[in-house]
């Protein structure tokens, strides 16, 4: 896979996970306890032999940055290897990354750089597991220009992403943006066939698109846009996702809203999830940072009541349970959950202090947050949303700019977060 280039679009606000998002590129947010979304795309690459990446950033870009230094800056340079992040170059334009196909635009200098003959673009922000490898070989077979990895999606639900018809051959004969009445598969009048955001091009096929596109007052997307324009060139095909998360039901998540990013979180720590961590055959890398091991304290529940016990969690390094209870939750590096405090079906951010005599209920609370003892969350919803931020199905997100009884919770600098 040495003529391969990847470009991970990375740069985007990601303002459905808003507030999560305030503060981090979505790609940065954590996602099962000592990871980052971004983390899946590029253990993708790395178990598909991808040895070069890009991760094109601009959004609230710090703090992704340093997570792609600290913890994929593995490869060797000496060998043309590299995963770098990659702000706005303004070589060609004053302007920032206006969209996906503008944010590539901008980088084909990178592919003529590295004499890449095919772009591999991807999501940052989707879990998943796919060997790229089987999609270049695909394209191969085709003899095609393009392929676009697609997943099959009822028929009711399909509206929600871009909608691919193909032929029987799996041509690609057309491709519309969140379709209200979405074309059905021809072998199955159930399913439609959904766009991962996955393309793989040949180089020169693309660069006439992002050419003429870049001439174009667009809204310079591949979806909108680029695809659209390719069909009609014929040799577009799409690729059906080959999933290897070895489950009985493929699994591919665009976790774009805060309900869709905990119900995700909250599957992992199930008896039987639907996305398996725990595969040695398909390894997901991240940074690994330097903490002892987590602890449980209190086990005599004689004392008071205080017990140090987590049940049916994910629990991260550095973790202290000191007399409190987790349950069907989700915590992150350095958390500490204190005496009589209980925590049920929840997501604790790094560094998260849950106080004595707390109950918390169906939370996600970022990172660096305090909650001062004997503060109840997610039992009383009217009180919660005149404080934080609560969704329609009565999740509670709380941060670092969100306040407890008037005052502002403690809150590091931007260059601490």
């Amino acid at each position: 896979m040495k003529n391969v280039l990847a470009m991970v679009l990375a740069g985007g606000k990601g303002e459905r996970l808003h507030p999560l998002t305030l503060h981090h590129a979505k790609p940065a947010v954590p996602f099962g306890g000592q990871y980052r979304i971004i983390d899946f795309t590029l253990s993708n690459c790395l178990n598909s032999n991808i040895r070069k990446v890009a991760v094109l950033i601009q959004y609230m870009a710090l703090s992704l940055a340093r997570h792609l230094r600290h913890g994929w800056d593995v490869l060797n340079h000496e060998l043309g290897e590299f995963v770098i992040s990659f702000p706005p170059q303004r070589r060609i334009s004053q302007d920032w990354y206006k969209g996906t196909a503008d944010a590539v635009y901008q980088n084909l200098f990178l592919a003529e750089s590295e004499g890449a003959e095919y772009l591999l673009i991807l999501a940052g922000d989707h879990i998943y597991k796919m060997n790229y490898q089987d999609m270049y070989d695909y394209l191969q077979f085709k003899k095609a220009d393009a392929v676009v990895a697609a997943i099959e999606f009822p028929l009711e639900e399909a509206g929600q992403f871009g909608v691919i018809q193909v032929d029987p051959e799996f041509r690609i004969m057309g491709f519309d943006e969140k379709p209200k009445n979405p074309a059905p598969l021809p072998n199955d009048p159930t399913c439609a066939f959904v766009s991962m955001g996955v393309y793989l091009f040949k180089t020169r096929f693309i660069q006439e698109f992002l050419l003429e596109d870049a001439k174009r007052r667009t809204d310079h997307d591949f979806g909108k846009n680029i695809l659209p324009q390719m069909i009609n060139k014929g040799g577009v095909f799409a690729y059906n996702f080959k999933d290897e998360n070895k489950k009985a039901v493929k699994y591919w998540r665009d976790i774009g809203t805060l309900d869709a990013y905990w119900e995700a979180n909250m599957d992992l720590v199930s008896v039987d999830p639907l996305f398996n961590l725990y595969d040695q055959d398909w390894p997901i890398r991240t940074y690994q940072r330097q903490c002892p091991p987590a602890k449980f304290v209190f086990a005599q529940e004689s004392r008071g009541g205080r017990l140090g016990i987590a049940l049916d969690s994910i629990v991260s390094g550095g973790c202290i349970l000191s007399g409190g209870r987790v349950q069907d939750s989700v915590l992150s590096p350095n958390v500490r959950v204190n005496d009589l405090a209980t925590v049920y079906n929840s997501i604790l951010m790094e560094n998260v202090v849950i106080g004595e005599g707390c109950r918390i209920k169906r939370a996600i609370i970022d990172n660096d947050v305090t909650i001062p003892p004997n503060t109840e969350i997610g039992l009383d919803l009217e009180a919660d949303r005149r404080r934080f931020t609560v969704t329609e199905s009565g999740l509670v997100v709380i941060t670092k700019d969100m306040k407890f009884k008037g005052t502002e919770l403690p809150r590091k600098s931007s260059l601490e977060s």
